[in-house]
C-alpha cells in the first residue's frame, strides 16, 4: 500500500495527514468531533480505496489525533480551515469526493461551498451540520449555561471516552457557520447515510440536508437499526457502496 504520512504547517499548528496514491477523484475522509483518521470508517475506506486503486486523503484536525494544537482552541471554522489547508497541500486542484462523518459532514458542507467544480461528490455518514446550535445548546441546563458564562468552558459526558470540553468560542463560531437555514450550493452528487436509532443526530437531519442542497442527484439511505457510529460490517459495506457509486 503506497500511503505517505504528511505534516502540514498552519497557524493552528502542525496537522497530521495520510495520502494514499491512486486514481481520482480523491476520496477525502473528514472525521467527527473528537475523532481522528485512525477510526474504523477511515481505515476501512483507506483499505477499500487501496484495493480499487483509488487515491485517498485522511487527516486530523488541530487538537485531534496526531495533529498539534489544543482541542479546546478549536472551532467549526478552525477545523474547516484545517481541512482546507491539508487538501490544498496534499491534493491541490484535484477532483474530490468528500466523505464526512458526523461533524465531518458539517465540515464537508462548508468546504463544498469553496471547492466549486472540484467537488465530484459528497457523502454524509450520520452528518451533523449545525449540531452545536441545534443539538448541544438547547440541551444545556441552567448550571451548564452558568458555567459557560463564568468559565467559558464546560465538560460534557462522552459515551465513547473522557468528558468532552465545550467552549463558548466553539458555540459562538458554530452560530456563524450554520448551513441548514438556506440553500447549500452543491451541484455534485450527494449520498447521505443515516441510522434511525442514532441517539445523537436525529435521522430527519439527513432529509433536511437533502432538501437544502442544490443538487438534484441526491440519495438518502436510512438504516432502520443503525446507530450513530454506523461501523458494523453491514454499515461499512453500505458506505463503500455509496462512496464508490460516485
Amino acid at each position: 500500500m503506497d500511503e505517505r504520512m504528511m505534516r502540514v504547517t498552519t497557524e493552528a499548528g502542525e496537522l497530521a495527514a495520510a495520502l494514499l496514491a491512486g486514481e481520482g477523484p480523491v476520496v477525502v475522509f473528514l472525521p467527527g468531533f473528537a475523532s481522528d483518521m485512525q477510526g474504523t470508517k477511515a481505515l476501512f475506506l483507506r483499505d477499500e480505496c487501496a484495493a480499487r486503486g483509488r487515491a485517498m486523503l485522511r487527516l486530523d484536525y488541530s487538537g485531534h489525533g496526531n495533529s498539534g494544537g489544543r482541542f479546546e482552541a478549536g472551532t467549526i471554522g478552525r477545523w474547516a480551515a484545517d481541512a482546507e489547508a491539508v487538501i490544498a497541500e496534499a491534493v491541490p486542484a484535484q477532483d474530490l469526493v468528500l466523505v464526512g462523518s458526523s461533524m465531518g459532514g458539517w465540515i464537508g458542507l462548508l468546504l463544498a461551498r469553496r471547492l466549486g467544480a472540484l467537488l465530484a461528490g459528497f457523502v454524509g455518514i450520520a452528518a451533523a451540520p449545525d449540531f452545536t446550535a441545534e443539538l448541544m445548546e438547547p440541551a444545556f441546563d441552567d448550571a451548564a449555561r452558568a458555567a459557560l458564562a463564568r468559565d467559558g468552558i464546560l465538560h460534557l459526558p462522552n459515551p465513547y471516552g473522557a468528558p468532552t470540553p465545550i467552549t463558548a468560542a466553539l458555540l459562538e463560531d458554530g452560530r456563524r457557520n450554520l448551513v441548514l437555514g438556506g440553500p447549500i450550493p452543491i451541484d455534485a452528487p450527494v449520498r447521505l447515510i443515516q441510522g434511525q436509532r442514532d441517539a445523537e443526530v436525529p435521522w430527519r437531519t439527513a432529509l433536511r440536508i437533502a432538501e437544502a442542497v442544490r443538487s438534484t442527484d441526491v440519495r438518502v439511505t436510512l438504516v432502520k437499526d443503525g446507530e450513530h457510529r454506523l461501523s458494523r460490517p453491514q454499515d461499512l459495506a453500505l458506505i463503500a457502496q455509496e462512496v464508490f457509486s460516485i
